[in-house]
């Protein structure tokens, strides 16, 4: 298997593909996602990820296949971004307890002799949030600096009750679907 760029400075993207075997080398593609002004959560992804792409490809050749990927949390239609503060964290994880959340992942891949562009989406149906234990999440900080203040494989993961779709399109990136492409 062929070496690939990977567009991103995520730590989970590059644990996914190091589980997968799939060999790279990280560079971040530098594009700012908080300058879009896009509410539909699947068209902003999308143009996230594409602004990532073309982002890196103003920056680096094609020397190697490159990976860009965005990813947006969603709940009542409405993207929820990072936390800008606690009180933030709290407004957000509210609105995912005892609800559905869809985890929308998009990915662009491109070599010399192809192009994939993939928008996947994982649904979770959540229990209601315990107080108690919702409160002591805020004070650990663990929530800064992710999509919707929570990781399914954290804090949220003993309240999924249904999950609908690929645990890797929620952690950000659809490997199994990228699989076929790498040769």
């Amino acid at each position: 298997m062929q070496t690939i760029v990977l567009g991103s400075s995520s730590i989970t993207r590059a644990e996914l593909l190091t589980r997968f075997g799939v060999p790279f080398i990280q560079r971040d593609a530098g594009f700012d996602e908080e300058s879009l002004r896009i509410n539909d959560p699947a068209h902003f992804v999308y143009h996230a990820t594409k602004g990532k792409m073309q982002s890196y490809l103003e920056t680096y050749d094609l020397e190697m296949p490159v990976l860009c990927a965005d990813t947006v949390v969603t709940a009542n239609g409405e993207i929820l971004r990072k936390a800008k503060d606690k009180e933030d964290a709290k407004r957000i994880l509210k609105a995912q307890s005892g609800n559905t959340v869809s985890i929308l992942t998009c990915m662009i891949y491109k070599s010399k002799t192809c192009e994939l562009i993939d928008l996947s989406s994982t649904d979770y149906l959540f229990l209601p949030f315990d107080e108690q234990l919702l409160d002591a999440y805020l004070q650990s900080d663990e929530w800064r600096g992710k999509a919707g203040a929570c990781m399914v494989e954290g804090f949220c993961k003993s309240y999924i009750k249904e999950v609908r779709g690929l645990e890797s399109t929620a952690m950000g990136l659809s490997v199994e679907k990228l699989l076929p492409f790498l040769t």
